[in-house]
């Protein structure tokens, strides 16, 4: 089948015709219709994150249709249309697992980056990993749901019930991050590269209170800040953004060094935490809450073969909202 493989950092994805993986037990196999290209995607290509399986198949945002059953699987039936995220297995004995925390299992895979994921025809996963896609959204504009969505949601739910919320990044996860909390009934302020004035107008579009570059101070203290950008010296910023007892969550999965910053930006009970991967439980409150808000994903795509191309639009920032392949 026709994949496009990761051989090492630094190199460009390869065409590749590989072998059609077949499902074990407790698998399902699928067709591949879409996947969201991430971030994630980009800090494994450049290395970032350092123990990738290869060659590998990158891409943990997919939604397919299910083509084919392992022994045991009783979930799903052949012609579901599923979403598989980026964590893709936990062992369900250790520590964490036995705690309600799968999330920071000692022993997690992960799609597309321990796991051959979705850059591909077809793909394997974990039927207790697999979701439902939500009826109403096209295979294009669900994808971004499985990971920029997911991520996005439980770092909202991390930064606590504060009405004034600050988005530094504004790219696939905090335009949806935007409209789940405008949904709540809370103001967003979004920040962006300074001088990005089509960004801040998307953000705007989405019901942002305010839009401005990432060294501006906001019109009002906020009361917790989401850190999507991968840049560490936005936590200082950020900190000195947020009012007395708030919080600042960065969501992404790697993130440059944060320099060091005076004692009085955390005093005050101000808190800085970290989002790690995601839960079932995340997957199944948000897929049932995007079509009530209703999230509206918007995406730039791609074809399969012009992976390296959407890695690139994701990097330079040139594209509103997603980068999805369409795998059709």
């Amino acid at each position: 089948m026709e994949a496009m493989l990761f051989t090492g950092p630094g190199v460009p994805l390869e065409p590749a015709e590989i072998d059609e993986p077949e499902p074990g037990p407790g698998q399902v196999r699928l067709q591949v219709r879409a996947c969201g290209v991430c971030r994630t995607d980009l800090h494994i290509v450049d290395g970032e994150l350092g123990e990738p399986k290869l060659p590998l198949v990158l891409g943990h945002q997919i939604v397919g249709a299910i083509s084919a059953l392992g022994p045991g699987v009783e979930r799903f039936a052949v012609g579901d249309r599923v979403g598989v995220p980026w964590l893709g297995w936990t062992c369900g004995v250790c520590r964490p697992c036995r705690a309600g925390r799968e999330n920071l299992c000692d022993r997690a895979r992960f799609t597309g980056y321990t796991i051959d994921g979705g850059y591909a025809r077809q793909a394997v996963a974990d039927e207790r990993y697999c979701f439902p896609v939500p009826e109403g959204y096209p295979d294009l504009q669900a994808a971004p749901l499985l990971c920029a969505g997911l991520i996005g949601y439980r770092a909202l739910s991390l930064a606590g019930d504060g009405e004034r919320i600050g988005l530094y990044g504004f790219g696939a996860a905090a335009h949806i991050v935007c409209q789940v909390a405008r949904w709540q009934g809370r103001r967003v302020f979004a920040f962006t590269q300074a001088g990005d004035s089509e960004t801040q107008a998307f953000a705007r579009s989405l019901g942002a209170a305010w839009a401005g570059g990432s060294g501006e101070e906001p019109p009002e203290p906020l009361d917790a800040a989401l850190i999507f950008a991968p840049v560490g010296p936005l936590v200082p910023i950020a900190l000195r953004s947020v009012d007395k007892g708030g919080t600042v969550v960065c969501a992404g999965i790697h993130m440059s060094d944060i320099p060091a910053f005076p004692y009085e930006l955390l005093w005050e009970e101000r808190m800085i935490r970290s989002v790690a991967n995601l839960t079932r439980a995340d997957g199944d409150e948000f897929l049932a809450l995007a079509p009530e808000v209703p999230v509206r994903t918007a995406v730039s795509a791609f074809e399969l073969a012009q992976a390296n191309e959407a890695l690139e639009a994701l990097r330079s920032g040139a594209v509103e909202g997603a980068v999805v392949l369409s795998i059709s």
